[in-house]
């Protein structure tokens, strides 16, 4: 399925945290926490700012974000869970 997010809105794919801790104890999915990284999915056409112009979003499809545990509304496309959020709920860019 497309999707298109309106405005500042951004699509992100959450990446799976570890399963495992690095001494290997196997971490439950009960006791996993919401992972805070992701892939970005589809990008918005930009925020409106007060003087009407557009100002095109800071990041793009494809990159890696860290964004807030419980930031954003949570979606289900094509069976796969992806969260939505604004573009300033994401806290930084990973390169």
């Amino acid at each position: 399925m497309k999707i298109r997010p309106l405005s500042d809105r951004i699509v992100v794919l959450r990446l799976e945290e570890e399963s495992k801790t690095k001494g290997g104890i196997i971490i439950p999915d009960s006791a996993k926490e919401k992972p805070v990284e992701g892939k970005v999915v589809a990008v918005g056409s930009g925020k409106v700012q007060k003087n009407g112009k557009v100002r095109p979003l800071a990041v793009k499809a494809g990159d890696t974000i860290l964004f807030g545990k419980y930031s954003g509304n949570e979606v289900k496309l094509d069976g796969v869970e992806h969260v939505i959020l604004n573009e300033d709920d994401v806290l930084a860019v990973v390169n």
